[in-house]
């Protein structure tokens, strides 16, 4: 996950001031920073105040989120969880979710939420990598184990969430456990509470959760998380955004993912601010949904943030309370625009799932594209460095983004299962990130792009990302894809193709005309040799198009080639 944010006010509402004196209520010393700790004391102090509401209608308020994980704990441990187990999740956002993952925390297990667009061969991964003692599954997404091989996984109860239809039964990969009904479970869960055997308080440094990478450059890896490491995510996200008990945040993005998890549930829980929870996101409702839940506060990640600037303009586009939105990433060519379209102020940040999130911007500063802000020096040290020899670069220069913690437990401490991934990541004792960036003479961070998306073309180095954003302002366009590919004759350089998805009841522009509109808009070493019109890009759960398989498939019999009609750049 890597994030940027941003942050607009109704009416140009000069907020900044606000946000940078506001301080999220929780006080908890480090040796209890823990999602359970928080849990209990925002519990005491706010009682039965909604917590979180979710699309199904059903709430969860601050004192059950502690006392009925309580309960749920002493439930776990009857069917065998002890601490280090894995507690697996195939689950979309419900009460049910945030309880079982607590419960899990609670009897210092590891609970392990999985995407749920995951099926087959990359299931089965993540099932044989994690190991789970106990399934937590909704009964809408058990099919996804019919082509799952769990030989020699040792899974010895399956919870199902939700009805079955009479007479079902459990897929064959789950078929050796014992099956459990959610609210059989809840309805027998005894009345544990703190200082019983069953209800395991954890340390900061507990390993608690299991999350998986994209995976879009190889198997999925499951990133070791602490305690303090989930706590910081949320702590940091509520004082960057300046989130109180006041504020309501609207989250529409995937729990099995850290931004929706961390950055959001999390800074909700550490701030004491509530939230509206749907399943998924839509840009087309997103307004009408901001405007019904009374949202002061959201997160947007990958293509979401362009994807609703894009939506036709509406006479409610500033009838709402939001005031700060966290998105990722900011271009150039609409994020001063979407601030004033919607009435929000942007804030930007950098981070990911492994190394928390760094550093954020200052939301008196005006948007700058890709801008992250300033590091949050008192956790982190960060460098760019040659991603070739790890020296440090100086300002400017572009590099590969380095993260070291100043803090214990506040970080990953590896990937399960995979030493040799752990060691590679950890060269030079810097985790590196696979990220580009470069730091500005104010001591700013600047993300460029992934160090294997951008491409080497003529000697230069071009970013994908902002090849992408002219393409993306054709009137025509949906969304694009720009990746490198090598053709013979290249000298062991790149050309540059770019994957077209044209918008809802677009012709298919002519691409002579759509290279005239890139020249016009890029240097001319960066406009695409190789132009493909496609139906859709796959992407991972964070909204990152899997970029690996677009340079694989190469040039196809849908590919076309400037060079075939004779195209010439001219020199400016």
């Amino acid at each position: 996950m890597r994030v940027s944010a941003a942050l607009v006010a109704p009416g140009g509402e000069p907020i900044a001031l606000r946000l940078m004196t506001a301080v999220a209520p929780l006080d908890l010393d480090r040796s209890h920073w823990t999602l359970v700790d928080a849990a209990r004391q925002q519990a005491a102090r706010y009682g039965e105040r909604v917590f979180h509401r979710f699309d199904d209608g059903t709430e969860l308020s601050f004192a059950e989120l502690d006392t009925a994980t309580d309960a749920l704990a002493g439930a776990l441990a009857g069917l065998g969880v002890q601490p280090g187990d894995r507690v697996l999740a195939l689950a979309t956002n419900s009460k049910a979710f945030l309880l079982a993952m607590f419960a899990t925390y609670k009897r210092r297990a590891i609970f392990t939420p999985i995407n749920t667009e995951l099926k087959g061969a990359f299931l089965e991964h993540q099932v044989r990598n994690s190991e789970p003692r106990v399934v937590v599954v909704d009964a809408e997404l058990l099919a996804l184990f019919d082509h799952v091989d769990t030989t020699g996984v040792d899974i010895e109860h399956t919870v199902v969430i939700g009805e079955l239809p009479p007479g079902a039964e459990l897929p064959t990969a789950l078929a050796r456990s014992a099956r459990h009904g959610w609210d059989d479970v809840v309805a027998g869960a005894g009345m544990s509470g703190p200082g019983s055997p069953e209800v395991l308080d954890p340390e900061p440094s507990d390993i608690c959760t299991i999350m998986y990478t994209s995976g879009t450059t190889g198997p999925s890896k499951g990133v070791l998380l602490p305690q303090a490491h989930c706590f910081l995510f949320g702590k940091g996200a509520a004082d960057a955004v300046a989130i109180t008990e006041d504020d309501h945040y609207f989250t529409c993005m995937p729990f099995f993912h850290a931004n929706a998890l961390f950055m959001q549930m999390a800074a909700c829980l550490v701030a004491g601010a509530s939230a509206t929870v749907v399943k998924r996101f839509s840009a087309s409702s997103w307004l009408d949904d901001v405007i019904a839940c009374g949202a002061t506060a959201t997160n947007a990640l990958g293509v979401m943030p362009e994807f609703i600037f894009r939506q036709p303009a509406d006479p409610r586009d500033r009838s709402h309370r939001l005031t700060r939105v966290m998105a990722v990433p900011i271009a150039e060519e609409w994020g001063a625009a979407f601030e004033e379209r919607f009435g929000v102020r942007l804030v930007q940040g950098f981070g990911m799932t492994e190394v928390n999130m760094v550093a954020y911007s200052d939301p008196a500063d005006p948007v700058i594209a890709g801008c992250a802000g300033r590091v949050l020096d008192e956790f982190f040290d960060v460098r760019v460095v040659d991603p070739e020899t790890d020296e440090r670069l100086p300002v400017d220069a572009v590099g590969e983004i380095v993260v070291r913690p100043l803090q214990p437990f506040c970080f990953n401490v590896g990937y399960f299962k995979m030493p040799d991934k752990t060691v590679e990541a950890w060269r030079n004792l810097w985790f590196h990130t696979g990220d580009a960036g470069r730091f500005d003479a104010e001591g700013r961070l600047h993300f460029v792009d992934r160090l294997k998306d951008r491409i080497r073309r003529r000697g230069e180095n071009i970013s994908s990302y902002e090849i992408e954003q002219v393409l993306n302002e054709h009137p025509a366009v949906l969304e694009s894809a720009a990746v490198g590919i090598r053709v013979e004759g290249a000298g062991g350089e790149e050309e540059v193709k770019a994957c077209v998805v044209l918008a809802e009841g677009a012709g298919a522009p002519d691409p002579v005309a759509l290279l005239d509109f890139c020249v016009e808009r890029m240097p001319r070493y960066a406009v695409p040799r190789y132009i493909e019109y496609v139906p859709e890009l796959d992407k991972t759960a964070s909204g990152k198009v899997r970029k690996a398989a677009l340079r694989e498939t190469g040039v196809t019999a849908a590919t076309w080639d400037r060079e075939s009609v004779g195209y010439q750049l001219k020199r400016r």
